[in-house]
């Protein structure tokens, strides 16, 4: 599984993919030697303990700070400028890691919020990449965190999906009920859907998981940014309720229009067809 549209990608570069949450169990798995070294709370007196100062990884030579976009840029200017420049270098270096190596991509994050942890492009992009890795209780703390610092809802279907991972599918489902999800643009309310059509697989709810799906952008004839993802989780979501063949006409439908390849539809269609 991969992250639904954050306000930007770590790096900030607008031609990178937009990267989505999806409905199956596809989700990355948190390598059991990575841990994020995030503060943690001395149980013997509730203080909070300091995490140990991280190594700065190594920065690629071309990862320079003026690659970061202009609105991520702006957000550094609170910082001193030599401050800024490490900051921006560093979570240029984490986008461009983040499809292929994402424990990379976490490393330059997490040490980037290391150097500025009031500012919430950084948390955001901790969140992404810890995501990323599967480390769901990271992203859903930092995601939490940009919320209180801007308001800003758009991070809800990943938090639902966080806690979709942390096994909570009933706590995913009651995040998709919260007013803020009104505020949503339509793209992300799309991957809201997604995530509650994956809770309510969770659950068991398999039919639910196909309602939760239909709508006017499922039926709708003009192609989204979205329709891809859209269609694959509703063939998804019909598959596991059982309607095999009404699976098979729309993951179709999806390797029809999936010309960029968001999806493994072929690996789909090549399985359910040898079957």
């Amino acid at each position: 599984m991969t992250p639904p549209p954050p306000r930007r990608t770590p790096g900030g570069a607008s031609d990178r993919p937009r990267r989505t949450p999806g409905s199956g169990n596809d989700r990355p798995r948190r390598p059991a030697t990575e841990r994020s070294a995030r503060p943690r709370t001395d149980p013997t007196t509730g203080e909070e303990r300091r995490a140990p100062r991280l190594r700065e990884p190594d920065l690629p030579e071309d990862a320079s700070p003026r690659d970061l976009d202009r609105d991520a840029r702006a957000e550094l200017r609170s910082l001193p400028s030599s401050l800024a420049d490490k900051v921006a270098a560093h979570l240029v270096a984490a986008g461009r890691a983040l499809d292929d190596d994402p424990a990379r991509a976490h490393a330059h994050a997490w040490y980037a919020r290391q150097l500025a942890p009031r500012l919430a492009v950084v948390r955001e992009a901790a969140a992404i990449t810890a995501y990323a890795t599967g480390d769901y209780a990271a992203a859903l703390a930092e995601l939490r965190a940009v919320r209180r610092m801007t308001g800003d809802p758009s991070g809800l279907p990943m938090m639902a999906d966080c806690e979709r991972g942390l096994g909570r599918p009933d706590r995913a489902l009651a995040l998709a009920r919260e007013p803020d999800v009104k505020r949503l643009d339509p793209a992300a309310k799309i991957e809201l859907g997604i995530v509650v059509s994956g809770a309510r697989r969770d659950r068991g709810e398999y039919d639910a998981a196909v309602v939760a799906l239909q709508g006017p952008a499922l039926d709708s004839e003009r192609l989204q940014p979205w329709t891809v993802r859209l269609w694959y989780a509703y063939a998804d979501a019909l598959l596991a309720a059982g309607r095999r063949e009404d699976a098979l006409k729309w993951f179709e439908s999806v390797a029809a229009i999936d010309e960029a390849g968001e999806t493994d539809v072929d690996e789909r269609l090549a399985e359910l067809t040898q079957s």
